[in-house]
């Protein structure tokens, strides 16, 4: 028997329950992945919450490394294999599923599971983000808010890698010490600064070029303020809440600003885009240029504890449950 965990409803952390399944041999297409590490994201708490409607009751959960323990037909795997997922289909949250062969990646030797369960969601989703939805340019200026987060931690070193300078937001001195490790140029604590003030200071009053914004409405004025004439903000996340009530006038008055609000499955929906993406990561990684960081683990029955550690902001890094 496998252990799963499953939503009923939307909520807390509390909502997060767990069964006891038997699974079915893997069908057409299908692979049964016994896991070995588990990430956390935040867009899980998205799913668990209800700012991203799920159908219910559902499984949690999008990123998972481990191995091919069983196959169905017409699959290029085998069992033994050492594979790693980021969705799109939820239910990582689980000792073993079934799930597509087309969701999976080898893993390369040099890449452990734990690191690869840490890093591939949110390394392509900095890849994505840097080099493809904002085409970043060396010589340029770009915000990273939550810098010290799982994705953040990486946005910083990839951005160095491509010749950015770099504007980190944080919330501790512990945080800022990290960030200003992994290369960052400027460091903001945004609990004791004004960010966009700052940030007009550090760039002579010509402001950003880019804001990368994980946090959306809590931070949505002070990433407007903080860009030069035709900035571009990318809202990719909604930490301090989703941003609704767009005013298209305030684009205008604030310098013709562009804005995008991406998600990763639309930069990662052809085999080719997807193993192009992936290998630009693995890249990134083998030379130094990130250095991901698993600051905290969990116990897989834990997940409820680990999520609430995460939206009061008490993680550093990468999260990883381990079943």
């Amino acid at each position: 028997m496998e252990r799963v965990a499953m939503i009923e409803r939307t909520g807390g952390p509390e909502v997060i329950g767990w069964r006891e399944v038997e699974l079915p041999p893997p069908g057409p297409g299908e692979v049964r992945m016994r896991n070995t590490a588990i990430g956390l994201n935040y867009i899980d708490t998205y799913h668990r919450s209800g700012i991203y409607p799920v159908p219910l009751p559902g499984g949690l959960g999008m990123e998972a490394a481990g191995l091919v323990e069983a196959v169905g037909e017409n699959v290029d795997l085998r069992p033994g294999d050492r594979v790693a997922t980021f969705g799109p289909s939820r239910g990582a949250y689980a000792t073993a599923r079934n799930l597509p062969a087309t969701e999976l990646f080898r893993l390369p030797d040099d890449v452990d599971d734990r690191t690869a369960a840490a890093i591939l969601l949110k390394g392509c989703t900095a890849e994505f983000l840097i080099e493809r939805c904002a085409h970043v340019r060396a010589g340029q200026i770009v915000l990273v808010w939550a810098a010290a987060g799982g994705v953040g931690q990486i946005l910083v070193g990839w951005l160095k890698r491509v010749g950015a300078t770099v504007v980190a937001v944080v919330g501790t001195e512990e945080k800022a010490a990290r960030v200003r490790e992994l290369g960052a140029d400027h460091v903001l604590l945004h609990r004791h600064e004004d960010v966009a003030a700052r940030v007009r200071e550090i760039t002579g009053g010509e402001g950003a070029d880019v804001s990368l914004d994980s946090v959306g409405q809590a931070s949505w004025e002070a990433s407007m303020n903080s860009l030069k004439r035709r900035g571009l903000l990318v809202s990719y996340g909604n930490a301090g809440g989703p941003v609704t009530g767009v005013n298209l006038g305030q684009l205008a008055a604030k310098g013709s600003l562009f804005v995008t609000r991406p998600t990763l499955f639309d930069y990662y929906r052809e085999p080719g885009e997807r193993a192009a993406g992936v290998e630009r990561l693995w890249s990134m990684l083998r030379d130094g240029a990130i250095r991901p960081e698993v600051g905290q683990t969990f116990a897989l029955a834990d997940a409820a504890d680990a999520h609430r550690a995460l939206e009061a902001g008490e993680t550093r890094g990468s999260t990883l449950l381990l079943p």
